[in-house]
């Protein structure tokens, strides 16, 4: 995961726990913003984790498909 989605990751478990303890002490706009902008935070975050993890599947199936092809003596 770059920089950029750890520091969402963080940033986003963050907001997420103000906006808990936000609703514990009856800050309701307070625990509404933070927890709006944690769940934003927390997906371009799963989104980066995806998008990393699809990438590196493909360069293993590239490679694969590569090794393959040179055992055959193609």
């Amino acid at each position: 995961m770059s920089g950029l989605g750890r520091w969402s990751l963080w940033i986003g478990l963050g907001l997420v726990v103000v906006a808990v303890l936000s609703s514990v002490l009856s800050l309701i706009p307070v625990a509404v913003i933070a927890g709006i902008l944690g769940l934003v935070a927390l997906s371009m975050a799963g989104y980066e984790a995806l998008d990393n993890a699809t990438d590196r599947a493909e360069l293993r199936r590239r490679a694969a498909k590569v090794a393959r092809e040179r055992e055959q003596g193609h």
